[in-house]
């Protein structure tokens, strides 16, 4: 579907306050032909998955990140830009510090979704309004209720509810990851890193669509709008309220009454 279609229908039913992302993986002899920054080269650091997303969502930059643009580890190994070690798989590493013992930190090691090592080599990210490539798939970061009618949209055509696979962090696995490898839809809800290093802001979740999915979307939110959802989420109103006595017998007075 072209993008620029998509774009538009997300500006009209959606109102988004950042860019949704378009997301590419390069496979190892695949040419990068983008015009894109890549962050230890152009910009002097590296950065995790999360941060390059919300540059391309606040900046409007196009990102192109290799191994060796990696900050967070576990975006190398969800991406399989580095191969998941057996010292690492069995919870060695203190990472994440924030669970409870090694035997925690070994089983969310071993359920985290990543993708084959060496299968690609390059993450390209750009606004979906400037994308000048076919994406693997779509983030769109926004409020509960733009999320909710995203997730009316996919749900208007499946039928299906649509997943969230939260760990309250890794959102590179469930923005990029599982939706590429499942080729369905995901509900994001912002973890440690993305608040903390990306800058996401309280109110915000994210929305992640592959590409087999964007023609549904788009579709869902035109056909679910004219059903009469929409965003800003329209109250119902035809309704007589309910005010303290005291209101109905100054209504009274000034209808019926008389000044003495």
């Amino acid at each position: 579907m072209d993008l620029q279609q998509v774009h538009q229908a997300m500006e009209k039913y959606l109102r988004p306050q950042s860019f949704p992302v378009a997301v590419r993986l390069l496979a190892p002899d695949e040419q990068s032909a983008f015009a894109a920054k890549q962050p230890r080269k152009d910009l002097g650091i590296k950065v995790p998955v999360c941060q390059a997303v919300t540059m391309a969502r606040r900046y409007g930059w196009s990102l192109a990140m290799s191994q060796e643009d990696m900050l967070r580890p576990l975006g190398s190994v969800t991406l399989g830009f580095v191969p998941a070690r057996q010292k690492f798989l069995d919870g060695d590493f203190n990472v994440p510090f924030w669970v409870r013992d090694r035997e925690i930190r070994a089983k969310m090691a071993g359920n985290l979704p990543r993708l084959e090592y060496g299968r690609f080599r390059e993450l390209i990210v750009a606004p979906l309004h400037k994308a000048d490539f076919a994406p693997h798939v779509v983030i769109f970061y926004g409020n509960p209720a733009q999320l909710s009618r995203l997730a009316q949209s996919a749900v208007h055509a499946s039928g299906e509810p649509v997943a969230s696979d939260n760990y309250g962090g890794f959102a590179c696995g469930a923005e990029i990851t599982l939706p590429f490898a499942s080729q369905q839809c995901r509900l994001v809800i912002a973890g440690g890193g993305d608040r903390a290093l990306a800058q996401v802001q309280d109110h915000e979740g994210a929305f992640a669509i592959p590409a087999n999915r964007l023609e549904m979307i788009v579709d869902g939110l035109e056909k679910t709008h004219k059903a009469g959802l929409r965003y800003p989420s329209t109250p119902f109103l035809a309704y007589q309220g309910q005010f303290p006595p005291q209101f109905a017998e100054l209504m009274q007075f000034l209808e019926n009454g008389e000044d003495k």
